[in-house]
């Protein structure tokens, strides 16, 4: 606390003016620090209004995010799943279609053997037959010259 000089009719003006200066000045620079930190306050607190737009704005953007891959990995599994049945479908065509083939194959492998049978067959009865008539020249009479 600051003491001033006395007078004689109280105390020394110019001390007291001196340090009403002083405290006025002090006063003045708190009072700007104050303002000062009060637009520092407004602004801090506009930045956080700003980031906490920004998080809404993120936390949206990662739900939206979600759920596009939730929908995406659905719509995947779904067209997994019809390409399989179309695979399937495809497939047991194929299996039929190659058992039919086959079927034709073998009835067409059947007719074959039989018509080599019967082509053996009178190959077979055409050898006797003309082994038949080798051996029956043995039995033409010598004098016969047919020539």
């Amino acid at each position: 606390m600051k003491k001033f000089n006395t007078i004689i009719n109280g105390y020394d003006k110019n001390e007291v003016n001196t340090f009403v200066k002083e405290v006025t000045n002090e006063y003045e620079k708190m009072l700007n620090k104050l303002k000062e930190r009060d637009s520092e306050i407004v602004l801090l607190k506009k930045k956080i209004e700003h980031y906490k737009d920004l998080e809404t704005t993120l936390t949206k953007a990662v739900s939206i995010a979600e759920d596009s891959s939730k929908q995406i990995k659905q719509i995947a599994k779904e067209e997994a799943k019809s390409i399989v049945t179309d695979a399937k479908k495809n497939a047991s065509h194929i299996v039929n279609d190659a058992l039919i083939e086959a079927e034709k194959i073998n009835i067409e492998v059947d007719k074959l053997r039989r018509n080599l049978k019967i082509y053996k067959a009178r190959i077979k009865q055409t050898i006797e037959e003309q082994l038949t008539m080798v051996d029956d020249i043995d039995d033409i009479p010598s004098d016969y010259r047919g020539y």
